[in-house]
């Protein structure tokens, strides 16, 4: 047996021939231990629990075997123990390089437990193997609220401003004191369903006051008075163009006057005038969007003057005694704002009325100046044509308007 062992672990390459020596001096001494253990009775002289794990655990260097060879004054051991630490002192001499640990380190480990004689006995609770059920999520109740889209726009855009100037009655270049206000108001109602449907609604009311030392007759007389609603309703063409149905009416708040005379040149309905046209209309928004509105060309136009005071049925261009001037024509409407920074803009709006035998054009230019949220000043300029009216003989058919105020703005 001693043979085939040698021979298998040399034909399999794990030992060389000098190592053969060794191998079968070990086997040797395992041999003799093993007969003396088997022929030995059981007595005090038995192997310990301590030298069998020496024996047959892995090569380790153990401080007592190599103690009690070079000693000379410890005890002898037994017979059996003497062949262990001869064994293992034959293995550290001839092949160290076997010996894969030390005493050391196993103390550090951990020491050698006794032999555990009885079984270790765990209490172990058997139990049923379930399949676990996962756990249903009940729908819970949503109330889903869907709004209804809202296509409408709302904004206004209102200021009041004030006008004075003082002069001594002894100024070198003449004039005279004044003061003045005006007030207006612009309130928009848009709907757009962003799809092909447009209403744009606007309303306008400017209402203007001035005092004059000059006018013994009047303390107080209107200087600016404007009533005017525009609604234009389109049905979309192509992206910018939208065909249109167009009305205009527009009026006045109170009398006008002039100086030092009693006459009535003005009043509320006299005269009110109204246009409805049919045409296309132009949305612009150029210049990055700086410079926004429409521009209306209709072809057809129906124009319709009231005059409530008979009186002044000629001055607007009725036969002297009739209250209603009817007219078919054409009309042009150009509505702009551009605004060249964050406080100057420009709101300009032209319109062109023409009945073929007569023609109507005003032009009206408001520079706004904010220097805060609140605080504006406006320039307004306002040329007008108009060949119906009675001609002057010095502007002829040429009428124009200019004033200039601070005070309050506030838009939304």
């Amino acid at each position: 047996m001693k043979k085939i062992l040698v021979c298998g672990l040399l034909m399999m390459g794990w030992c060389t021939a000098e190592a053969q020596t060794s191998i079968i001096t070990f086997l040797d001494s395992l041999t003799a231990l093993r007969h003396k253990i088997d022929t030995t009775q059981i007595t005090g002289n038995n192997l310990s629990a301590y030298s069998q794990y020496q024996l047959f655990a892995p090569a380790t260097f153990f401080h007592a075997t190599a103690n009690r060879k070079l000693s000379l004054s410890l005890p002898a051991p037994s017979s059996e123990e003497n062949q262990v630490n001869e064994a293992l002192m034959n293995l550290y001499l001839e092949h160290p390089e076997w010996v894969v640990s030390s005493e050391t380190e196993l103390h550090e480990a951990g020491r050698v437990k006794e032999q555990i004689m009885s079984p270790i006995k765990h209490d172990v609770e058997y139990v049923e193997k379930t399949v676990t059920v996962p756990q249903e999520v009940t729908d819970t109740p949503v109330e889903v609220v869907v709004e209804k889209p809202n296509f409408w726009t709302i904004k206004g855009d209102y200021y009041l401003q004030f006008l004075q100037n003082y002069v001594t009655s002894n100024w070198y270049k003449g004039g005279e004191s004044n003061y003045a206000m005006v007030a207006s108001g612009v309130l928009e109602a848009n709907y757009n369903n962003k799809q092909k449907v447009k209403w744009d609604n606007k309303l306008e009311a400017k209402l203007g006051f001035q005092t004059s030392r000059a006018d013994s007759i009047h303390s107080m007389k209107s200087s600016e008075d404007l009533l005017r609603l525009t609604s234009k309703l389109g049905l979309q063409a192509t992206k910018h163009w939208y065909y249109t149905l167009n009305v205009l009416a527009y009026t006045q708040f109170m009398r006008g006057y002039k100086n030092n005379d009693w006459r009535t040149y003005s009043d509320f309905m006299s005269p009110f005038n109204l246009n409805i046209s049919i045409g296309m209309n132009y949305n612009v928004e150029w210049c990055n969007k700086r410079l926004t509105g429409s521009i209306q060309l209709s072809p057809l136009a129906y124009n319709f003057r009231f005059v409530d005071r008979l009186a002044l049925s000629k001055t607007f261009g009725l036969d002297e005694g009739k209250h209603v001037l009817s007219n078919f024509g054409s009309m042009t409407t150009v509505d702009l704002t551009w605004k060249f920074t964050d406080n100057i803009s420009w709101k300009t709006r032209l319109y062109g009325f023409t009945a073929y035998d007569r023609a109507e054009i005003e032009w009206e230019n408001t520079f706004t100046f904010k220097f805060n949220k609140y605080i504006s000043s406006n320039l307004f300029l306002y040329p007008r044509f108009d060949d119906a009216s009675i001609r002057d003989g010095k502007h002829g058919y040429w009428q124009f308007k200019e004033y200039a105020s601070l005070g309050f703005n506030y838009s939304f």
